[in-house]
């Protein structure tokens, strides 16, 4: 149903905005050449496809609560609540965010210092935090026969220097591993190799997933295969996808918020330039309690009120 709601919203985001297009566009048929441009009351914001459901929600609600701006605050002018979420990946959010594409970039990654410096004049909010859980399928048995992988057997198992479940585990099947990552360069694969492959590569024979959700289908559709896995996703799925141990620390909520367990990124969002009045709005519903209930409700961790 959450889901459903989601693609709802951006649909008739999608629709509303063509409309609002459409409308323009015969105004200025009939208009003179230097009539003064519609202003442009939508939010545009892109990237991560691990936030993007977040956001996409809470946008979905922001919209059937207050239907107009103005009915957020009376400064706001009396037009439609339009905000387009769309997808690409943390690099993409980051990229269009400083070329200004979108108003907002979703970013799944701890921001590197020179990030950081893109967005001195602008905004970095942090809605939470995502913790990459290595999954397996559940019907898998290495998640009986070996629920705890330490760091060297996932660098060798994501290398490809270990290719056979039997070569982990002589009791474990006779049966090829399938490794799935998100693509190379992402977020999610720059946290990867941060906290365990640390400059190893991965192996040829992976296969490069382009979002999130495609790489929890991977593991839910095949037994064989292992990945790494947005908490979220894992806590959405618990009777498809079983998480493994590292180094003997579970990604319980108590070791995620301690600290013990490291393979983890921030959720966040950020902008070029000071946000308006229009989208700080926005932002403030994304922090409030209603906004931080969906980071919670999604299975991720929301930052701290």
């Amino acid at each position: 149903m959450v889901k459903r709601r989601i693609w709802l919203s951006v649909l008739l985001c999608c629709i509303l905005a063509f409309t609002m297009l459409a409308g323009c566009a015969s105004n200025e048929t009939g208009s003179e050449n230097n009539a003064a441009p519609t202003e442009d009351y939508s939010i545009k914001i892109g990237g991560s496809s691990t936030l993007a459901p977040i956001i996409a929600q809470c946008a979905d609600s922001f919209t059937e609560e207050f239907k107009t701006w103005d009915k957020v605050d009376t400064s706001l002018p009396e037009e439609p609540i339009v905000i387009f979420v769309s997808t690409g990946g943390s690099g993409f959010g980051l990229k269009s965010a400083v070329d200004g594409t979108f108003d907002f970039g979703m970013v799944s990654k701890n921001l590197k210092d020179e990030e950081k410096e893109q967005f001195a004049n602008g905004s970095i909010t942090q809605l939470g935090s995502d913790v990459l859980i290595i999954g397996v399928n559940s019907e898998n048995p290495v998640a009986q026969v070996k629920p705890d992988l330490t760091t060297e057997e996932l660098v060798s198992i994501f290398s490809g220097k270990i290719k056979n479940w039997q070569e982990l585990d002589p009791a474990l099947p006779d049966r090829s591993i399938v490794v799935a990552v998100r693509d190379l360069g992402g977020g999610a694969s720059e946290v990867f190799d941060a906290a365990v492959m640390k400059g190893t590569p991965i192996s040829d024979e992976a296969l490069q997933i382009p979002s999130m959700g495609a790489l929890a289908g991977k593991i839910m559709d095949n037994k064989d295969t292992i990945g790494y896995v947005s908490s979220g996703l894992v806590n959405q799925n618990p009777d498809k996808i079983t998480p493994i141990s590292v180094d003997g620390i579970a990604p319980t909520l108590e070791n995620i918020n301690s600290g013990a367990y490291k393979i983890g990124r921030a959720l966040l969002l950020v902008s070029k330039d000071k946000p308006d009045n229009m989208e700080q709005k926005f932002l403030d519903y994304l922090l409030s309690e209603k906004g931080l209930g969906v980071v919670e409700e999604l299975g991720y961790v929301p930052v701290a009120r």
